[in-house]
């Protein structure tokens, strides 16, 4: 039986102890990334996500803890086993890293030449990567006859060309424009999709994680301090951390600041915060349960939206009529039909 945990991460810790004082630039790490996902890490500059990304495929040897990867312990392999495990982990990087003086198919056959590959072999795996990439045009370019996008295509097919069981992305958008970023993280989803890749990403931006990741760790001072689904993480973010990030996507729940914007209308009933996910975005329920009682409601804020084709919503919403008992009864048949009420008035 297939384990569905690819990458699992114990006690996890990196200390720099060349510099004073004993830096802990990760510590306590636990994770655990499942096979066929795209995981990511998010986190201020200095957080520690690039050193937790770069101690899973051993660029950076832990102090302490574990890294197993497919039942393997990376800390236990000496130089050879390491280097026969790394090509099976591709990495693409914020700045491309390509060889200037080497054209798009060199730069892709660099691996497969290190690895020993039959020159045979190599001319049908880098044709196979560039009509992967959308490059089949470019492969006798230079490095400095290409766009950025184009530039990180070559990186990412050059990642790909070990066939991989992972691709680490160590910030491999935050040096292109948006709509570049777009079409990376669309051919991200789309490698994900038709190799079955598990993908570990660290980014600084919300909107990457919200584009393509299904769950998502928040990193701070070194440490995760919130992980979960990516949609549960942004509709209910709970540290301070998470709801900045949170607070780059305009369209997810209200802020504290909007929350007493509405409070100062003197609202006369009570309010509450609605989360929708899934179906039940579309149906009618609340005004299905209230319209047998004597309750009203009034939509003060709202929005519907998807994230990876799943729908959600999000309404604040005053419930009115009838009497406190009654509107507590509505808000306990809300929470029966699955859906999540948080009350932001008593």
């Amino acid at each position: 039986m297939e384990v569905l945990i690819l990458i699992h991460i114990e006690h996890l810790e990196k200390i720099y102890e060349n510099v004073p004082g004993r830096v802990p630039a990760i510590q306590k790490i636990h994770l655990h990334i499942n096979r066929g996902e795209i995981f990511g890490i998010i986190g201020h500059s200095g957080a520690g996500k690039s050193t937790l990304l770069r101690c899973v495929n051993m660029l950076e040897r832990p102090s302490s803890g574990t890294i197993q990867i497919d039942g393997e312990e990376m800390t236990r392999l000496d130089a050879r086993q390491l280097q026969t495990k790394r090509r099976k982990i591709g990495m693409i990087f914020q700045h491309f890293n390509l060889l200037s003086s080497a054209t798009v198919a060199d730069n892709i056959a660099f691996p497969l030449k290190l690895a020993g590959m039959a020159t045979s072999v190599i001319g049908t795996r880098i044709k196979e990567l560039l009509e992967l990439v959308g490059l089949q045009e470019h492969a006798h370019k230079f490095p400095n006859q290409l766009s950025g996008g184009q530039k990180q295509r070559v990186g990412i097919a050059r990642a790909l060309a070990n066939h991989p069981d992972i691709l680490l992305c160590d910030e491999a958008t935050s040096a292109l424009d948006p709509q570049t970023t777009n079409s990376i993280l669309s051919l991200l989803l789309d490698i994900n999709k038709k190799l079955g890749i598990t993908i570990l990403l660290i980014t600084h931006e919300m909107q990457v994680i919200r584009a393509i990741c299904d769950r998502v760790a928040v990193m701070e001072n070194g440490q995760i301090v919130e992980t979960g689904n990516v949609l549960d993480v942004f509709l209910k973010p709970q540290h301070a951390v998470t709801k900045d990030f949170v607070g780059q996507v305009s369209d997810f729940g209200s802020s504290h600041e909007e929350d007493d914007s509405i409070l100062r209308t003197s609202p006369r009933g009570k309010l509450i915060r609605i989360t929708y996910i899934g179906a039940k975005t579309y149906e009618p329920i609340l005004f299905q349960i209230v319209k047998s009682t004597q309750v009203s409601f009034a939509i003060l804020q709202g929005t519907i939206s998807s994230m990876k084709h799943v729908p959600y919503g999000q309404l604040v919403v005053e419930l009115t009529g009838g009497d406190s008992h009654e509107i507590d009864a509505v808000i306990t048949r809300l929470k029966q039909e699955g859906i999540d009420v948080e009350v932001i008035t008593p």
